[in-house]
């Protein structure tokens, strides 16, 4: 063998010494890694990785049946600092060199100094920063989590990224905002400041507004606890909350809640509330309370008039219940619109008890539409007494009273139809529940009621949410199926009579909307004061809807204790303004033929 031919050899087996070398030394590293510093490396790895922290999942829109937003979230942040990270040592931070301008110089900054610059961006002082710090590390000398501010603005946010604390990190936190102020405030309610649900819509529905949040973590470099890019580690996804598509038009709410205000104003009254309820399905487009609450800032308003009182504040509603009397006598096939009576102005039957009308008056020669449009209390009792009180309270079953309804708003009342009719009921309460006194309804229930009424007797469920969309795309919506309550026939009976209810009644000048049939009737109520007697005061109200002769919509008002017209005149306005913004704002075809001509007399 020649000389070059050895050369090659020699090569190959110097390479493969070489690379046998390379590997052991890889073994031996892996060995040193896996088995001799294992321990020592974890725990290195371990110091290096944040805590988990939370990542909130945002809560979902509230929107109104045009989609219009009523409720938010909008971005705030949360500050938080490493405790023992911040104990480690001063903060290096490149300043200007004062000895050259255009240079800089490495400088330590101490603890006491970088918590007072903290301090003055999130609003502490110096001194309360590292107290932050000093609770944290006495309850775990390892902590490395505290927070040092929450739910801080962008302009906040930007001015603590802006101090390059590299042991402070902001975390996103979304916070609930209400662009529309005061606008269905009574409705949406509002959440506390840790975002938690305490009132209205908010909390009545969170399960579809709730998001869910998540936990992630994150490696930062030992030397400057800077995070270190693409290291996140997701231990729980985080979870946006669903959105809650209301039955409320929010530019009627508007309008219906100023022309309420406005009116409460007028007559110095203590609180007034409006419905506008669609006749066909039970859907509410306007709930107006006043006073409202901003949700922006609930504290600025007392913590009586937060709420709404359309679902939770139940009143004896008086007269305007005459016409589910009304609806029940004639569904039981007991009168009809001419049906006679004489109406006294004192009455006492013969069970013993006694009551009269408003003013006093001699004998009254009505027909059953003359007593709706007189307002006579002993001439409807003597229609309701062809009744049992077994089928008149059945009748108040079937039309939603003495029951929450059907949109279980937060703290909404049931009303009390004062017992069972045969156990409970006096002999005064036997006739007092015909012409709507003891008993309590709530507003929503009066607006349900004349909804079943103009609806041909079908009660629809009453709606305030159209339904929740999920983030994975899921869909709710509102239940859609009515009730027969009465026949048809007796719910057009009742129409036609609040018809001359609406023409020749006392407030029939005040009340008047051109171009369209209206069916109304006018309550004027005393206020039970809670100890078996009655305030001083009246709860005045006005009920009806419109276009008779096809129902589209249900106006309800209540005024509590106008103290400057303490009568039914003092709702009549309302009811006339927002029951004529409703129909304009919806585009009503005006009626046809005239209402027709029923004799309130014989």
């Amino acid at each position: 063998m020649n000389r070059t031919s050895r050369h090659p050899m020699r090569r190959i087996l110097l390479s493969a010494a070489v690379l046998v070398a390379l590997v052991g030394v890889f073994v031996v590293r892996l060995v040193d890694i896996q088995v001799v510093r294992a321990a020592e490396l974890n725990e290195q790895a371990q110091e290096a990785r944040s805590e988990p922290v939370t990542v909130y999942g945002a809560r979902g829109d509230i929107v109104d049946a045009n989609g219009k937003v009523l409720a938010d979230s909008v971005m705030r942040y949360d500050i938080a600092l490493s405790p023992k990270q911040a104990v480690k040592g001063p903060v290096a931070r490149d300043e200007p060199d004062p000895a050259d301008s255009e240079k800089t110089k490495r400088v330590a900054v101490p603890l006491e100094q970088v918590a007072a610059e903290l301090g003055a961006v999130v609003g502490l002082t110096g001194d309360q920063v590292q107290g932050i710090i000093s609770a944290a590390l006495a309850e775990n000398p390892d902590s490395d989590f505290a927070y040092v501010a929450k739910l801080v603005d962008t302009e906040t946010y930007e001015k603590v990224k802006a101090l390059d604390i590299p042991w402070v990190e902001p975390y996103e936190h979304p916070s609930r905002q209400y662009p529309n102020g005061a606008v269905a405030g009574n409705l949406l309610g509002w959440v506390d400041p840790d975002g938690n649900p305490a009132a209205g819509l908010e909390l009545g529905e969170d399960a579809c507004l709730a998001g869910e949040n998540g936990k992630v973590s994150y490696l930062h470099s030992l030397q400057d606890w800077v995070k270190i890019p693409g290291t996140e580690i997701v231990h729980k996804p985080a979870r946006d909350g669903g959105t809650l598509k209301l039955s409320i038009d929010t530019d009627l709410q508007w309008a219906v809640q100023r022309i309420a205000l406005d009116r409460k104003q007028e007559t110095g009254a203590d609180w007034a509330t409006v419905t506008v309820m669609e006749a066909k399905t039970g859907r509410l487009l306007a709930v107006a309370d006043v006073p409202t609450v901003d949700p922006n800032d609930p504290a600025a308003t007392d913590e009586d008039d937060r709420g709404s009182r359309s679902f939770t504040a139940p009143f004896e509603p008086g007269s305007t219940f005459k016409a589910l009397t009304t609806a029940s006598v004639l569904n039981a096939g007991k009168a009809d619109p001419l049906s006679q009576v004489v109406a006294p102005y004192w009455y006492s039957p013969p069970n013993g008890a006694k009551f009269r009308d408003s003013s006093p008056h001699d004998d009254l020669n009505l027909t059953l539409t003359g007593v709706l449009i007189e307002s006579s209390n002993t001439g409807i009792a003597q229609f309701g007494e062809r009744m049992t009180d077994r089928e008149r309270y059945d009748d108040m079953l079937k039309f939603g009273l003495g029951a929450k309804t059907e949109v279980g708003f937060p703290a909404e009342e049931p009303g009390d139809l004062h017992g069972d009719p045969d156990e409970d009921w006096d002999n005064q309460t036997k006739y007092a529940t015909m012409f709507g006194q003891g008993l309590t309804t709530t507003a929503v229930q009066i607006a349900s009621t004349y909804q079943t009424i103009a609806n041909g007797g079908v009660r629809m469920p009453v709606t305030l949410v159209d339904g929740c969309a999920s983030e994975d795309g899921t869909a709710t919506t509102a239940p859609s199926t009515g009730t027969q309550v009465v026949s048809p026939e007796a719910a057009a009976q009742t129409s036609q009579m609040l018809e001359r209810v609406y023409q020749d009644a006392w407030l029939s000048d005040q009340w008047k909307i051109p171009g369209y049939r209206v069916a109304a009737k006018t309550g004027t109520a005393q206020v039970p004061d809670g100890e078996g007697g009655y305030l001083t005061g009246y709860l005045v109200s006005v009920s009806g809807f419109a276009p008779a002769d096809d129902p589209q919509f249900v106006v309800s008002v209540s005024i509590m204790n106008p103290v400057k017209m303490n009568s039914s005149a003092a709702s009549a306005p309302v009811f006339q303004e927002v029951m004529s913004q409703v129909l304009k704002k919806y585009r009503t075809v005006p009626s046809g033929a005239p209402a027709p001509e029923l004799p309130a007399t014989w």
